[in-house]
Order: structure tokens, then sequence, then C-alpha cells
């Protein structure tokens, strides 16, 4: 109960009349005066601020740079499952007229993006020349080696699942001997990326409420510290809602420093990691390149750090503020 103030509300509040403009006025000036106040807070005792941003900061690293892990690898896996390819081995008995009129009838199918025929004969000379067995070959009486054709799918059926039905369809062609597509590896990528898909989930909600827990111990160690402060406070006639705003800032403070402290680390990491995947795509001719988080993915970054953070703030001040009460007598 205030002493000073006799005419306060339930709420606490002085009465006075004000204009609705002086209103809007004051709440803003007000709500930006705490605002800065809980900054100063954190800056006029830097140290235990600085572990409790560097412990968010690294609760928040984790998770981000898991989930930039999987970005890059879900870009590598879609480009490969584009580049996938199909081989026919064809039947030996083809003639040149129903080779041609195959070769033609794949082409105009609208799953198919681009062809190569490889004849016998070239896949021998090919052969030799890389094995280095051409004494050996030429003591064949014949080609032993069929008529391939490379069937590249288009965009939409690239992908495991669809490769494998576009085989099992031209497998059915009475030309095609059998067709061979390795797809087992694409397979275990997609099942290795979704277990670290759902890895990830588990890891984010875990590390959120971690981010929540010590944001809440850490504010309520502010407001013990700060009890007869607050017990003034309410002294003079200010409300609950008054003395738990610094706080909550505070709280959304925190967030966004430890937000920007996981970004940066993220960006450090990619940084030191860059030039190894640099050498390892000139040795395999690729222009992969990792990418961080876009601008998008910094933002929501930011304001889910933000929001844990008020939402620590918030579970702690509420109980904490009401059971603080000034002695009188």
């Amino acid at each position: 109960m205030s002493l000073l103030f006799s005419n306060r509300d339930k709420k606490g509040a002085t009465q006075r009349k004000l204009g609705f403009f002086q209103k809007v006025r004051s709440f803003f000036i007000s709500h930006i005066r705490q605002w800065l106040s809980s900054l100063g807070s954190i800056w006029r005792d830097p140290m235990p601020s600085i572990l409790t941003i560097a412990v968010l900061g690294v609760s928040l690293t984790l998770p981000a740079t898991l989930y930039v892990v999987v970005k890059n690898a879900e870009s590598v896996e879609q480009s490969w499952q584009n580049a996938a390819e199909i081989s026919l081995f064809l039947q030996d008995e083809l003639t040149s007229q129903q080779l041609t009129t195959f070769v033609k009838q794949v082409e105009l199918n609208h799953k198919v993006e681009q062809i190569q025929l490889i004849n016998k004969a070239d896949a021998l000379a090919e052969f030799e020349q890389l094995s280095g067995f051409g004494d050996a070959l030429n003591l064949l009486d014949s080609n032993p080696l069929p008529n391939v054709l490379v069937v590249t799918p288009s965009s939409q059926f690239s992908s495991a699942n669809a490769a494998k039905a576009l085989l099992s369809e031209l497998e059915q062609m009475r030309e095609v001997d059998f067709g061979k597509l390795d797809i087992e590896w694409l397979r275990r990528l997609n099942a290795l990326l979704n277990m670290v898909n759902s890895a990830l989930s588990s890891l984010i909600i875990l590390l959120c409420i971690s981010v929540v827990l010590i944001v809440g111990n850490t504010i309520r160690l502010a407001i013990a510290n700060r009890k007869d402060e607050i017990e003034v406070l309410k002294l003079v006639g200010a409300t609950d809602s008054f003395i738990q705003r610094p706080f909550l800032y505070t709280g959304l403070w925190y967030g966004f420093f430890a937000g920007m402290l996981a970004w940066f680390s993220i960006e450090i990491l990619l940084w030191y990691l860059s030039a190894s995947i640099e050498v390892i795509t000139e040795l395999y001719h690729s222009e992969f390149s990792l990418s961080g988080l876009s601008a998008g993915e910094m933002f929501w970054l930011l304001a889910i750090s933000m929001m844990l953070g008020w939402l620590g703030s918030f579970i702690v001040v509420r109980q904490q503020i009401k059971l603080i009460e000034p002695e009188l007598g």
C-alpha cells in the first residue's frame, strides 16, 4: 500500500486526467526510457551480463549451426538427385532401324530430359583404352558389350522414387534387356537427412527451454539484488507493471545479443571451413559453396531469441514482483 498516494486505484495507478495524445506520448516515452534503462543495467554490470549472453549465444549457436549444415546438405542432395541417370542395356539383336526408332521413342517421353546413346563399338574402344587390356580384347571373336542408352530424367522425375518408377517403366519396353539406377545411396542420404531433421527439432526444443531457464534465473537474481529499490518504488506508488517492464526489456536485450552472437559464431565457422570446402570442390570439379543464414533466416533467429528472452523474464517477473511488498510499521 502506498504511503504517499492516497488516491491510488486498485491497480496502483495514480488518478490523473490526461488528453489522448498526452497519454500516447507519455506511454511511448515511458517505455523508451525503461528500454534504455534496461540496456544501461546490462552495461553497468558487464561481467555477469557477458557470461549470460555467452551461454545463451552458445545455446542458440548449436541448433542454428545444425540448421545451416542441413540446409547445405539438402542443396547438395538436390543437385545430386537432379543429375540422376538411368542406364538402359539394350538387346543385342536390335537392327539399326529398331535402335533408331527406340531412341526416338524414349526421347519423346515427357519424363526424359536428355538421352545419350553409347554404341557397343564406342564402348569397347573406351574400355580398351581405360582398362589396358587391348591385347586380350583382340582375342575375342565378337564384341561382348551391349548398346547402352543413358537417360537423364527431367527435374520433376529426378528424385529417388520417381527415377525408380521411370526405370521400371522403361524396362518394360521390349528393346531393353535390363536397366540400372544407383539410387540406394540417395535413399541412405535421404534417410540420414530425415534423421538429422528430427534430431534438429528435438535439439531446438531442448535448447529453447534452456534459454528460457537461463534468462529466468538471471532475471530472478537481478530482482533479488534490487529488492530494496522495488520496495521503495512500491512505497511511492509505482504499479507492478511499471516495475516489471525494465526486467522484461532486459530479457529482450539478452535475447537480441545472444542471437547476434549466434549469427556471428556461424559466420566465423563458415569462414573457417570455406578454405577446406574450396579444396574439395576443386577436386570434384564442383561449383558448390557454403551458404550461411539469409537475411530472412537472420531475422527469424533474432525474433526467436528475443521472444525466448522475453518469455524467460515474463515467467519469473510476474511472480517475483508480487512477492515483494514493503514492510510497514
